[in-house]
Order: structure tokens, then C-alpha cells, then sequence
């Protein structure tokens, strides 16, 4: 299991979109289940992706991100955020 923590400057509610399309159905094709407003969860091929996100001081969003078997993936998506 991997744990990744980033900053961004795009909001909460767009960094979720994103994920939603990079992992979710027109993505990766992960199945997505909400946690939360501000939490989803993508799960599939045996592993998982779990993103959160939360405004922070300054105007930006910090991102949380859990995953086993997508830790690549993960990463990659991390990149995008910057």
C-alpha cells in the first residue's frame, strides 16, 4: 500500500473531477464509489484508489491519496495535479 500526499492549486471540488476521469469509467475504468463530497474511491484489478481533497491555508488543496495496486497510476495522477 502507497500513501501520497500533494499540494495544488486547483480546487477541492475540480480535483475530484479529475480524478473521476482519470480513474473512474472514461479513465482507467475503475468502479467508483463516493466516501464523501470531497472523497472518492476507485477500486478494481485486485487493488485501490482512495483521493481526498481539502483546502489549506493560502488557496491551496492539499490531496490525499491511498492506493494498493495502483501505485503507478496513482503517481502519474499525482504529477498532473502540480
Amino acid at each position: 500500500m502507497l500513501r501520497i500526499v500533494a499540494e495544488s492549486v486547483i480546487s477541492p471540488a475540480e480535483v475530484m473531477e479529475r480524478a473521476r476521469e482519470f480513474f473512474g469509467p472514461r479513465g482507467l475504468g475503475l468502479e467508483e464509489r463516493v466516501e464523501g463530497p470531497l472523497c472518492l474511491v476507485f477500486s478494481g484489478g485486485g487493488g485501490f484508489v482512495r483521493v481526498s481533497a481539502s483546502s489549506v491555508d493560502g488557496g491551496r488543496t492539499r490531496v490525499d491519496m491511498e492506493t494498493r495496486e495502483w501505485e503507478l497510476k496513482a503517481r502519474d495522477f499525482a504529477r498532473t495535479l502540480s
